[in-house]
């Protein structure tokens, strides 16, 4: 090879570099949430009402469907897009939860698996705001255990009569619609087998009610009862051979968008945390000059960074269609996220001293806030498992 001195036509795309496209919407989502800002979230959570106005004006600009596909209303792009999306109204102090649920689980999945009618009466809808739809999947007994959940479906001539229980389950009083997986009978087998039904949140022998929490959050939890729910041929999304792999399309941007959630919280309070250590002053000195208060939130951004990219990992995993291999990195990305994000709050409020838990500067109702990304979708438990079992081989423990 021979030395020259002229320069390469073309630049190789840098992985680590965000697109101008992609740029410019994280800039359009920030000036967005930065117009709410966390006040109107927790004025919102404390008055017992919705985001609606924030919903609504996200959908409107098109940020709730950037990852559906653009003949069904959507922004044509991907998990990728959907994920800045989450970080940054996180990062505002306004993270959605429904944004985990409705478009990434449940409108990946219909306009994966959907039929056209389905897509159709759904998926405009889900893009632009104005429907929002539940994920119903676990159970009270069941837990993370999803091949012992017990929500069956059976047929009734030409209909589908779904039975069960569910707990968990975000944002029903929101929704039109929950996304349920129930299982059903094989004929020849007599096994139960995984399947998807869109049940509207008003058919009949259909009820939910209220978990109480100790959480300052919009979006609340619920218990659902189903009581043979009746409902048509067409209830059932994609195949009953083949809900297993179509729950993946609906798990693994759970999980990504978890990650989103808890990176944009935790920007959040380190930046509240930075901004605090910077300007209080204690004998001449500003406090974040000292180590001890320094060195946790630099440990913290370097955590929050690798979380951050194995997220990136994952859903370019999943854009490209290989739900397989997102799942490795979508699960870490939940992990890693979860961890940074409960480690920066506590040190956020640590660096501010009682500051920490006044109303003022809002960081204490984080401290509730951020534990729950370490319990759900999944418990960082069960991620260790997978990880132990499917990235290391090793044996199986339950």
């Amino acid at each position: 090879m021979t030395a020259t001195s002229e320069r390469p036509t073309e630049t190789p795309a840098n992985p680590f570099l965000e697109t101008p496209e992609r740029a410019a919407l994280r800039a359009s989502v920030a000036a967005l949430a930065t117009r709410y800002g966390q006040d109107y979230f927790q004025k919102c959570a404390r008055e017992g009402r919705k985001t609606d106005e924030l919903w609504a004006e996200a959908g409107r600009l098109g940020f709730l469907g950037v990852n559906l596909p653009e003949e069904y209303g959507g922004g044509g792009a991907g998990m990728y897009e959907l994920a800045i999306v989450m970080e940054e109204l996180a990062a505002s102090g306004t993270g959605l939860l429904m944004m985990v649920v409705s478009p990434a689980i449940c409108g990946n999945i219909i306009a994966r698996f959907g039929t056209e009618e389905q897509r159709q009466r759904w998926l405009p809808g889900l893009a632009d705001g104005t429907i929002t739809m539940a994920f119903g999947i676990t159970e009270p007994e069941a837990g993370s255990n999803s091949h012992q959940i017990t929500t069956t479906a059976r047929r009734d001539g030409d209909e589908w009569l779904l039975t069960g229980r569910k707990v968990w389950i975000s944002g029903v009083d929101q929704a039109e619609a929950v996304l349920i997986v129930a299982r059903t009978e094989d004929a020849k087998t007599g096994k139960l087998k995984p399947a998807l039904f869109i049940v509207p949140t008003d058919a009949p022998n259909f009820e939910f009610r209220q978990i109480e929490m100790e959480l300052i959050n919009p979006e609340k939890q619920f218990q659902l009862f189903l009581d043979d729910v009746r409902l048509p041929s067409d209830a059932l999304v994609g195949s009953e051979d083949a809900a297993l792999s179509q729950l993946f399309a609906g798990l693994n941007p759970e999980r990504i968008m978890a990650a989103a959630s808890a990176i944009g919280m935790a920007r959040f309070a380190l930046s509240k945390a930075v901004d605090y250590v910077t300007t209080r002053t204690v004998w001449k000195t500003p406090i974040g000059a000292h180590q001890a208060i320094a060195h946790p939130l630099a440990q913290g951004k370097i955590e929050l960074e690798m979380a951050k990219l194995m997220m990136q990992k994952a859903a370019s995993f999943y854009d490209a269609g290989d739900d397989w291999g997102a799942a490795e990195p979508a699960n870490m990305a939940k992990y890693a996220a979860a961890e940074a994000c409960v480690k920066i709050v506590d040190q956020a409020v640590q660096s501010m001293g009682g500051n920490g838990l006044s109303t003022e500067y809002g960081i204490a109702p984080l401290l509730n806030l951020c534990r729950i990304a370490r319990v759900a979708p999944v418990s960082r438990e069960m991620v260790l498992n997978f990880v132990a079992q499917t990235s290391l081989g090793l044996p199986k423990s339950y």
